[in-house]
C-alpha cells in the first residue's frame, strides 16, 4: 500500500467521481483507476461500486477512508518535522564565547547578521575555553570566540586580533584616575582573576607580565568564572582586577573603574575556531552560514582596527 493509493482513494471517496477526483490531483482520470485497481487487488476487497452513472462507496471503503485519512495527516506530519528541522538545521548556529574576553566585533557582526540574514537563530554559550572548543569539534557548536594559545589542531583559526589588558578599581581608589596602571603599583596588594579554566591563554599572560616584571602577586580567583563575580570581589575590597580591555567595552558597574594596564596594548589574541569544511548537504547548509558569520566578523574586526584577516587551518 502506497501514500499516492491512499491520496487517490481519499480524493475519490470525497468526490465519489473519478474525473473530478483526478482534476482535484491534477493527474489523468486512467492514473487514478488504475491505482484504485492495484488498492482493492492488494486489499482483497472493493472499496467503490461504479456504474456508468454513480459512484458509491462500498462498506469496506467507508471502513478504510477514515484510517486512509489519519495515515496521510501523520505522513504530512511528518514530513513538515523533516523539512523544518532541515531548516533549523540551515538557520541556527550556536556560538560559544569565553565570559571575559568576547571582542567587540563579534556583537557587531552579529548585529550585521540579523539584517543580512534574518532567518538566522543565534544560540550564545559561555563556558570554560577547553569545553568550548571540545563542543566544537563533538558538533555541539558551530564556532567558539577563544583565546590563542589553545588547542586549535584540525580546526580553522580566524584571528580576531589582539587586545590589552584593564585594571578594575573601586571609583575611591586613587589609582581610579590614573591614564594607566603598571603591575607594579598593583603588588603587593592580592589581584582577583578569573578561575584559570575560563581563560587560561589571558591568565598565563598575566602570569607572565608578573614574571616579566619580576613580582608575585598574590592572585585570588573568583568563585564563580563570571565577570560580575570579579566586580563584585573588587568592589567588597578584595583586590583590583586584571581583566581583558574587551570587559571595558562590555560592563559598565557603579562604583567601578577601568584603567588600562600600563605597556599591555597587545598582550592577548582572540580568535574564532570553527570546523572544516563537511561535505553533507544539511551541514554544508549550516557552514555557509558560519562562513558568512566568519566573513563578517573578520571585517568588523579589521575596520575596528583590532584584527588581522588571517584564515589558517591548524596542523
Amino acid at each position: 500500500m502506497e501514500l499516492r493509493q491512499l491520496r487517490y482513494f481519499v480524493a475519490v471517496a470525497e468526490e465519489l467521481h473519478f474525473r473530478r477526483a483526478a482534476e482535484r490531483l491534477y493527474v489523468a482520470q486512467p492514473a487514478v483507476s488504475e491505482q484504485i485497481r492495484k488498492l482493492e487487488a492488494e486489499l482483497g476487497v472493493r472499496l467503490f461500486d461504479r456504474t456508468n452513472r454513480r459512484v458509491e462507496m462500498t462498506t469496506a471503503g467507508a471502513a478504510l477512508l477514515d484510517e486512509a485519512r489519519r495515515v496521510l495527516r501523520h505522513a504530512e506530519i511528518a514530513q513538515r518535522a523533516a523539512r523544518n528541522a532541515h531548516a533549523r538545521a540551515g538557520g541556527r548556529m550556536r556560538i560559544g564565547y569565553l565570559p571575559d574576553s568576547l571582542p567587540a566585533s563579534v556583537p557587531r557582526a552579529l548585529g550585521q547578521m540579523s539584517t543580512s540574514l534574518p532567518g538566522v537563530d543565534v544560540a550564545m554559550e559561555t563556558g570554560p575555553a577547553a569545553r568550548l572548543i571540545q563542543r566544537v569539534r563533538d558538533d555541539e557548536l558551530d564556532a567558539v570566540v577563544t583565546g590563542l594559545p589553545a588547542a586549535t589542531a584540525g580546526l580553522l583559526v580566524t584571528s580576531l586580533g589582539r587586545q590589552g589588558a584593564v585594571v578594575a578599581v573601586p571609583a575611591t581608589d586613587g589609582r581610579s584616575a590614573a591614564a594607566a596602571v603598571s603591575l607594579r603599583r598593583l603588588a603587593p596588594q592580592r589581584i582577583v582573576t578569573m578561575p584559570r579554566d575560563a581563560n587560561p591563554a589571558f591568565h598565563d599572560t598575566i602570569l607572565s607580565l608578573c614574571r616579566d616584571a619580576a613580582i608575585a602577586p598574590d592572585l585570588h580567583e573568583a568563585p564563580e568564572p563570571r565577570i560580575e563575580s570579579v566586580l563584585l570581589a573588587v568592589a567588597s575590597g578584595t583586590g583590583p582586577a586584571v581583566l581583558p580591555a574587551a570587559v571595558a567595552d562590555r560592563y559598565s558597574v557603579p562604583g567601578i573603574r577601568f584603567v588600562p594596564l600600563y605597556d599591555s596594548d597587545s598582550v592577548f589574541e582572540s580568535a574564532l575556531l570553527t570546523r572544516p569544511d563537511d561535505d553533507n548537504e544539511a551541514v554544508a547548509v549550516l557552514q555557509r552560514t558560519v562562513a558568512h558569520f566568519v566573513n563578517a566578523v573578520r571585517a568588523r574586526a579589521a575596520s575596528a582596527g583590532d584584527g588581522r584577516p588571517a584564515l589558517a587551518l591548524a596542523g
